[in-house]
């Protein structure tokens, strides 16, 4: 049997604080497959250059100016040569293991386009935080549907792979979405069927008020509802009505854990 091959991005700018770490997770993962890793860097100046050199030949990195987070992983996926693709940020993490509960999941549903596991939520010391938050997508996840996806967004980005061949059917991210373009993909993704879930832990997403998702958030949620307006199917537009509200919901739990220092 041909060993599958898994192809990373991870989309880099002056995260040198962090991104030491999360190369480190990936190339210390281990199994029964081949591993492609790129750091596609958008210019950066603080010492990152210098960190990416540092790992040889172990990874593959470019570092010039792009237009932003979306094109540095559209530009990665479309040279990645994986069976398998994903992106990881820059500032999170995989876990021991991660790779492998992945590959074993497509291997056993073939007929599967995109696989996603459970997903730990981390400060900027790795400490776990938001832990109703991961328990609320781990019960969604496992109750999956179009709709509940439409109504809410339960599939972590860093815990999420699909094949790289549906890319020539669907295309790659939306530069248009700078905030909610992962969660706009996994929806193009679950109209065509629905994903194969991990129920154990595979990634942390690192949370802090500075990164992209903690300082906007309620433009996130404006994206969010954006793209169930335009993927909502005809008969479905009370989807929208319960977007709305959850949205808002969720805006004002955001701002009160922003306000308690994120750590609830």
């Amino acid at each position: 049997m041909t060993r599958p091959r898994v192809s990373v991005i991870t989309p880099s700018y002056n995260q040198v604080r962090y991104i030491g770490r999360t190369i480190q997770s990936v190339l210390d993962q281990t199994g029964e497959f081949d591993l492609e890793y790129r750091v596609v860097d958008g210019g950066s100046t603080d010492g990152t250059l210098d960190l990416l050199a540092s790992f040889g030949n172990r990874i593959a990195w470019t570092s010039e100016r792009d237009n932003g987070q979306v094109d540095a992983i559209n530009k990665g996926l479309k040279v990645a040569t994986g069976d398998i693709v994903g992106w990881l940020n820059s500032d999170d993490l995989l876990l021991p293991g991660a790779f492998a509960r992945i590959v074993a999941a497509f291997e056993a549903n073939p007929g599967v386009e995109w696989v996603h596991g459970r997903c730990e939520i981390i400060d900027e010391q790795g400490r776990p935080v938001r832990r109703w938050v991961s328990l609320y997508k781990h019960w969604m996840a496992r109750h999956h549907s179009l709709d509940r996806l439409l109504g809410d967004n339960y599939v972590s980005q860093m815990a999420t792979f699909w094949r790289r061949s549906v890319h020539a059917e669907i295309g790659y991210l939306d530069p248009g979405l700078p905030l909610a373009f992962d969660y706009e993909f996994w929806v193009r993704l679950a109209k065509r069927g629905a994903p194969a879930y991990v129920p154990e832990q595979v990634a942390c997403f690192r949370w802090y008020d500075t990164s992209k998702s903690g300082a906007n958030y309620v433009e996130q949620f404006r994206e969010n509802t954006e793209i169930a307006v335009r993927h909502a199917p005809a008969g479905r537009r009370w989807l929208l009505l319960r977007k709305r509200a959850k949205n808002a919901v969720y805006a004002r739990l955001y701002r009160m854990m922003a306000n308690r220092g994120g750590k609830t």
